[in-house]
């Protein structure tokens, strides 16, 4: 965890752009057909039991066999790659790129993952904690589980073989979990976020701050 964080930078600069960019990827191969325009306004399914269905996005089509792909999330439409409509494209292609207004959780979400220590999945993998943690989460939840350099963490579960995998960092809270136990989490992104003790007040800082500018925007 960074010692010199300059939080005041951060909170500007999500209060000036409190969004973040999504790219929507072609699920497989396929030929695709697009079905919005830039600066639309997108949904993601919603209902009690996600009965309405979201934003179709665009159609892809493998086989003779279309499948409309709707959005995951809300926001506006902010670019699209126009020159692949009627195209061919990979499976992972970037088709187009949402704008997505970000919430106040969100907010502190995002500003966590950049001032607490990450451990990123090292392979596209499924993981779950080392037992002896899982336990410790279970009684008193994670924020009350102090991790050491060298200890067993997690198991990486990858192609049926079970590895171990130690804790290198600095000492402390698991303050935020990123995975869900025997969910694949692809390579790279943050499993968890590691805050030594003597931060814990600065964060806990950040986030009163966040909230309070945020409810009093809220209210304006």
């Amino acid at each position: 965890m960074k010692n010199d964080i300059d939080f005041e930078e951060i909170l500007t600069r999500y209060r000036s752009q409190p969004y973040e960019s999504v790219d929507v990827l072609a699920v497989h191969t396929g030929e695709v057909r697009f079905h919005v325009t830039e600066g639309a306004e997108v949904m993601p399914a919603s209902g009690e039991w996600l009965q309405i269905p979201g934003t179709t996005l665009y159609e892809i089509t493998r086989e003779r066999n279309p499948k409309r792909v709707a959005a995951t999330t809300n926001g506006q439409i902010a670019a699209i790659h126009r020159e692949l409509e009627g195209q061919f494209v990979e499976a992972g292609e970037k088709l187009m790129e949402i704008r997505h207004p970000l919430k106040k959780k969100e907010i502190i979400e995002a500003i966590l993952r950049e001032v607490l220590q990450l451990f990123p999945a090292p392979e596209t993998a499924k993981y779950f904690f080392a037992m002896d943690v899982q336990n410790r989460i279970d009684k008193k939840g994670a924020r009350a589980v102090t991790v050491e350099p060298g200890d067993e963490i997690l198991t990486m579960s990858l192609m049926k073989r079970d590895t171990p995998l130690y804790y290198q960092g600095e000492r402390g809270v698991l303050y935020s979990v990123y995975f869900t136990p025997g969910v694949s989490v692809a390579r790279g992104k943050p499993l968890f976020g590691v805050c030594p003790p003597d931060k814990l007040p600065l964060v806990q800082r950040i986030i009163t701050r966040v909230k309070a500018d945020w409810d009093a925007a809220d209210h304006a």
